[in-house]
């Protein structure tokens, strides 16, 4: 048996036009954690102004190093979405302490809400419909509540791997944005196949789920670290793309780039205006500035810096 086996190259799909990934690169996302935020000398310099910043709340975290980071972006004039997993949030008391520090120290008036990647939550929560329950964030006067989707499903949620929890979760989700004074949108986990992304989104939208979507994207990074998080997050079917990626040689070295995923995404939105993936959120997995490079040389106009307007 050959110890490589070298198949015949398959002709590259033709690239998106420009303008369709400039469109829907358009008001994107990124996400942050306080120590990768650290090693950024200065967002302008990488990010389009009024991008939106979630800033990642891992287990363990301090709030007081969540509420700094949040401080800084918002003093560099960026809209702050910080995560809020209900598993590591104890009561209510908390999660109103939360939001007014939030508040009264960084000016945030939206949040991510999600159960959180905890096996065995700290106290009184264990989903993000409870945090919507608690009622704190419209006293609060939060404009923007954005909650967690998931193409691929989610084993924590569906632990067979199928698709019942989720999408009751969806329907609980959907019903509550209509009373809610809020705007809100999914923020979904990252996928790497566009194929699978347009169809999840087409089934909730026939399934009377019409809160917009903002897809997760991961964005440039090393083979090895893509395939690390992909599985430690659970990404399901479109792991295929990266383990295919890894039998070619050619391409084993090379690090990932979000370009065939964004470009096949980009030509199917300028067909189907309607569609409802509204914006892209990037998780920076190979770091923010690679991610900000990225988007400069491929959005067009959404991605020139703030520094340099």
């Amino acid at each position: 048996m050959a110890l490589l086996n070298f198949k015949k190259r398959t002709h590259a799909a033709p690239a998106a036009p420009p303008a369709a990934v400039e469109a829907l690169l358009k008001d994107y996302s990124i996400e942050v954690m306080p120590r990768t935020a650290e090693k950024v000398e200065n967002f302008r310099d990488l990010l389009p102004e009024g991008t939106r910043v979630y800033i990642a709340h891992i287990e363990g975290t301090p709030i007081e190093d969540m509420v700094a980071t949040a401080k800084r972006l918002a003093e560099d004039g960026y809209p702050v979405m910080p995560h809020f997993p209900a598993r590591i949030i104890k009561d209510r008391a908390m999660l109103a302490d939360w939001i007014a520090r939030y508040q009264g120290e960084a000016g945030v008036d939206q949040a991510l809400l999600l159960a959180g990647g905890v096996t065995t939550p700290h106290g009184d929560y264990h989903s993000s419909m409870q945090l919507l329950e608690s009622g704190e964030f419209g006293k609060a006067g939060f404009k923007r509540l954005h909650v967690a989707g998931h193409p691929e499903g989610n084993r924590d949620i569906d632990p067979s791997g199928g698709m019942d929890n989720v999408s009751a979760a969806l329907k609980w989700k959907q019903a509550f944005s209509e009373t809610s004074d809020a705007e809100m949108a999914l923020a979904t986990q990252f996928a790497f196949e566009a194929g699978p992304i347009i169809e999840w989104a087409d089934g909730l939208k026939a399934a009377g789920i019409d809160l917009p979507i903002h897809i997760g994207i991961a964005g440039p990074a090393k083979l090895q670290t893509l395939i690390k998080f992909a599985i430690a997050c659970g990404v399901g079917p479109s792991l295929k793309v990266l383990q295919k990626r890894a039998m070619d040689v050619t391409k084993l070295l090379l690090p990932y780039e979000p370009t065939d995923v964004i470009g096949q995404l980009a030509t199917h939105k300028a067909a189907n205006p309607d569609f409802n993936i509204t914006n892209v959120h990037f998780f920076p997995l190979g770091g923010i500035k690679a991610n900000a490079t990225w988007a400069i040389e491929n959005a067009g106009a959404s991605g020139v810096p703030a520094s340099a307007k």
